[in-house]
């Protein structure tokens, strides 16, 4: 019998108890903690509040609000409706609501948790244009309630999934940061041991010239690099572009193209680690850049120059010469003055090799361990609604 066989087997003929949220449970809010109070009373009980990373978790604190098991919400911005089971001792700021089970013989917290995680952002609603989720919404929320066997059973089917997906997302992490230090060491040499210069001296960095989004078409034409793709799109390497100029806007524009061998860099953001991010372009035809990037034009190998500028000797280098304000920004001349270890060109594609296999199992889409993620976390959504769909109530309760 297979996994969708087994499920329908456990819903067939349960009887489901509608009941809002609020007659079964008891809903209460964090209070204000600003960072200093998070630093004067540092200690070993987690505070948790809005963010999604880390669990949600800002600081630790001395002392603890709660203490056992829970659910929690974020109230507030951009994550509101956001759920997360809790356990143990801990505290939540003001922009977090708690809720606490009144009969756990009628309800399981993981089996709510899990409900909430699919219904409670429906009920999220802009207050001035802030998105909320206050407790007189969320004690409204309908909660299907089958018997409490059956929740553990569902309970323990979705924890299977979820502790799969945190296995393969803490592997990722831990070859993140394998890959970047393989990556650090392999790009770091002893003084004798390469040459080292700086960039401007085997190389031209040219900028891009101005074009918008709007000048953008992304079917076809002449392909282009915008800088906002720089951080949400490409990586070490592309051959393809995401978007594309019309040759009219090329020729009347005087665009400024790369060519195959150039590494396209990122000039601007909105921090300055954002700066520098290099990707090498190994495209057959000539690329469109905008006029927040450069393209580097060298001898060396493109790829062994785009690693090189996602290392820490490389930011380090050029942090002393970005300009900081609304929008961060590096000239040409800032960057020509980064040195860089040049070995044999031989030595150079062999770092490349080592760097690109690490690449591919780290931060390939599709392939390694992001698509196994992406996939689980599919599964486990499709398994997720599939176990709670239960026939709506007739009448609200």
């Amino acid at each position: 019998m297979n996994k969708k066989q087994n499920i329908k087997e456990l819903l067939k003929g349960v009887k489901v108890e509608w009941k809002s949220l609020g007659k079964v449970a008891k809903l209460t809010r964090g209070r204000v903690m600003s960072k200093m109070y998070l630093v004067e009373n540092a200690g070993e009980y987690p505070v948790y509040s809005s963010q999604t990373a880390n669990n949600g978790e800002i600081g630790k604190i001395n002392t603890f609000d709660f203490d056992g098991e829970y659910v929690s919400w974020t109230t507030d911005g951009a994550n509101a409706g956001t759920v997360f089971y809790r356990k143990g001792k801990f505290s939540i700021t003001n922009v977090c609501g708690l809720i606490k089970i009144q009969d756990t013989l009628e309800l399981n917290y993981k089996y709510l948790f899990y409900w909430l995680s699919i219904s409670a952002k429906k009920y999220v609603y802009s207050g001035m244009g802030n998105p909320k989720l206050m407790s007189n919404q969320v004690e409204k929320i309908q909660i299907p309630i089958p018997p409490l066997k059956v929740q553990s059973e569902i309970v323990k089917i979705l924890d299977n999934f979820t502790e799969l997906t945190a296995e393969l997302t803490a592997e990722l992490s831990a070859r993140k940061k394998q890959y970047s230090y393989y990556r650090d060491k392999l790009l770091s040499f002893k003084d004798n041991e390469v040459e080292w210069k700086k960039l401007g001296e085997v190389g031209e960095f040219i900028r891009g010239k101005r074009f918008v989004k709007n000048d953008m078409n992304l079917e076809s034409g002449v392909p282009c690099i915008h800088y906002g793709e720089m951080y949400t799109y490409y990586n070490i390497w592309a051959k393809e572009t995401k978007s594309y100029v019309n040759k009219e806007l090329l020729e009347t524009k005087k665009l400024r193209v790369a060519e195959k061998g150039d590494v396209v860099i990122v000039a601007a953001g909105e921090t300055i680690e954002d700066i520098g991010l290099g990707t090498a372009w190994l495209g057959n035809e000539n690329v469109v850049i905008h006029d927040a990037c450069f393209f580097y034009k060298s001898n060396l190998e493109p790829k062994y120059v785009a690693y090189f500028t996602r290392t820490k000797q490389f930011h380090d280098q050029i942090k002393r010469h970005i300009s900081s304000g609304k929008i961060s920004a590096i000239n040409a001349k800032g960057l020509s003055k980064v040195i860089i270890p040049i070995p044999p060109l031989e030595k150079q594609e062999e770092i490349v090799s080592i760097l690109d296999k690490f690449d591919t199992l780290t931060n390939s889409i599709s392939e390694g361990l992001p698509r196994e993620i992406e996939l689980r976390e599919k599964q486990y959504k499709y398994y997720r609604d599939m176990l709670l769909s239960f026939p709506k109530p007739k009448v609200e309760v």
